[in-house]
């Protein structure tokens, strides 16, 4: 059999003894050795896409929901190139992704030769790890295929986690010449050998966070001990040490909807508290303990300006700091010792919790109107009181905002592609969580998915619904219809002339979400009343399969008008309460 042949299986079977359990592909002549090695692999669940940046979003969504790498795999030329947004994603958000791109070999790059580019180093600084392997039989690179493989697998996991890239030069026979059905053993056969019992060639251990010097440590533990008025926040990608670190010192906790830290008696409503001038100016802390990305809240992450003390805690030091505002960064919070808050501070902001999210809850349910701020509350109050345990996958602009300021209950598992905020890929990111929600097994049965988006977002990726009624998987998206980019309503632009404003801003795409997803095969219902999205949410749930659920909202600029009316019903009850 050929050289090409026995490279691919020999990278495929030591990345499944690493644990590889996903693998996304795209059909492509190059790529081909590596294709049919994955699809002889019982050991791999394998997803077929045809359209490059669906099928790597894909996989991004599948890793988000399982922590281990899942691979997508190209021909080369502008597929490869198709990629990139997921990489991008990928890398900030640091989801492990092992990327796969199919090349030419040498003799054929820079000829002229069809469906060629320069893929080395295709991404950039964006992936951890690139390695340009030439299927070669040589018996020095031979030797090197597993020990490569393994190295990929260790750099995408990490720490930090995040994508590799693995472009590999075929050269023909692409397809083992006479190879009938079914001879995968003997195929398998051309493999280069790897270790007994099928172990992986390396096994890499991940290192544990680096510890601060004692007396820094001890200092760092000194100044939250004695802070009278601290806040821990926890943003995106927030671990549970946030959740502890709070009820420990008995510090109020402000949790944004998707740091999976939302829970027992975390601050739900600062966004709107926060636009209380009073309010705000009254409950500035003397010193932050931040932890994960920043607050989606612009207000939040304002009034956390750099003359507020703030510890910004990261075990892999990455600088998510996009206001300059941190004095200090820490891989770790080193032990405290005992409670320090409480008392006053804390039952304050607890207090005023309890009266913004009653005015809050009180306006929503006032009005039967489809509103975007209710939209995001009821699904994320759904996904949270399920039996079926949905995760909750929420995109960029809008929705994930709506979900942050209006959300009490929310999931304990929410996605989101905070990484670079793009609203690209997320019906795609959607289908691979539900993909990943299965765990390693190869049965269909698994945890299902709910994704909140909005129109633009819908219709940007709508080629991610292509084929995936057939699928087996059980994915809700809830599509808040407003008639184009409602983001930029809340924007400067909105300033402009109402013609030149839609034209290049609020750009109404004239599509029905509805319509568009019928036409994949993908039943749809539209939900005219709020009070009737709970319900629809939770038959669609019960259905299984993959589903739509289209909430008209109207005109966009009256719902900034119901957002305004939201702040001020709690900026009212904040003055009534003397909060």
């Amino acid at each position: 059999m050929g050289v090409s042949t026995a490279c691919a299986r020999t990278l495929v079977d030591e990345l499944a003894r690493a644990g590889l359990t996903d693998a996304v592909l795209v059909p492509g002549s190059r790529s081909a050795p590596l294709a049919l090695a994955l699809a002889d692999d019982g050991r791999i669940r394998l997803h077929v896409h045809i359209d490059e940046r669906s099928a790597a979003f894909f996989a991004l969504g599948v890793a988000k929901v399982s922590g281990c790498p899942a691979l997508v795999l190209c021909t080369s030329g502008t597929a490869a190139a198709h990629f990139h947004p997921a990489v991008l994603e990928a890398d900030h958000s640091r989801v492990p992704l092992i990327v796969c791109t199919a090349d030419r070999p040498a003799e054929l790059r820079g000829t002229g030769a069809p469906q060629t580019t320069d893929q080395v180093h295709l991404y950039g600084s964006a992936v951890r790890f690139f390695v340009d392997l030439p299927a070669d039989g040589d018996p020095a690179a031979r030797a090197a295929w597993r020990a490569i493989a393994a190295r990929v697998w260790a750099e995408a996991a990490g720490p930090p986690a995040g994508p590799v890239h693995l472009n590999v030069a075929f050269r023909e026979p692409l397809v083992p010449a006479g190879a009938p059905p079914g001879s995968a053993p003997e195929l398998d056969s051309v493999m280069e050998p790897g270790r007994d019992g099928g172990r992986p060639w390396v096994v890499s251990h991940p290192a544990a966070p680096a510890a601060l010097p004692p007396g820094e440590a001890a200092g760092v533990a000194e100044r939250i001990r004695t802070a009278e008025r601290g806040l821990v926040v926890a943003g995106w990608n927030s671990p549970p040490q946030a959740g502890e670190l709070a009820a420990g010192l008995g510090w109020p906790l402000l949790a944004d909807a998707i740091s999976g830290r939302r829970a027992g008696e975390a601050v739900t409503t600062y966004e709107a508290l926060l636009r209380v001038p009073g309010f705000a100016a009254a409950h500035r802390p003397d010193l932050v303990v931040r932890f994960g990305g920043p607050l989606t809240s612009k207000a939040a992450m304002a009034w956390l300006d750099a003359a507020v003390p703030q510890i910004l805690v990261d075990p892999d030091g990455a600088w998510l700091d996009p206001h300059r505002a941190a004095a200090e960064r820490v891989p770790a919070v080193p032990p405290i010792g005992g409670r320090t808050g409480g008392g006053g501070w804390f039952d304050a902001w607890l207090r005023a919790e309890k009266v913004a999210r009653d005015a809050l809850d009180g306006f929503l349910d006032g009005d039967d109107r489809p509103f975007e701020g209710r939209v995001a509350r009821d699904v994320a109050a759904v996904c949270a009181a399920s039996p079926a345990a949905p995760a909750l996958v929420v995109a960029s602009s809008m929705p994930v905002r709506d979900l942050e300021a209006f959300a009490g209950r929310v999931p304990a598992r929410v996605h989101a592609n905070r990484g670079v905020n793009g609203i690209d890929g997320l019906v795609s990111t959607v289908l691979g969580v539900a993909a990943g929600s299965r765990g390693g097994s190869r049965e269909p049965a698994g945890r299902p998915v709910v994704g909140l988006l909005g129109d633009l977002a819908f219709l940007h990726d709508a080629g991610g619904l292509l084929g995936a009624p057939r699928r087996g998987l059980d994915a809700v998206f809830v599509v808040v219809d407003n008639g184009g980019g409602g983001i930029f309503s809340f924007l400067p632009q909105a300033s402009l002339p109402p013609d030149r404003f839609e034209a290049l801003f609020g750009t109404p795409p004239g599509a029905d979400p509805a319509a568009v997803a019928g036409a994949y095969g993908v039943p749809a219902e539209r939900v005219e009343r709020a009070s009737a999205l709970a319900p629809a949410l939770e038959r669609a749930l019960a259905a299984g399969g993959v589903r739509v659920l289209v909430v008209p909202t109207g005109d966009r600029t009256a719902n900034v008008d119901r957002h305004r009316a939201a702040w001020a019903a709690v900026a009212e009850a904040i003055a009534k309460s003397g909060s």
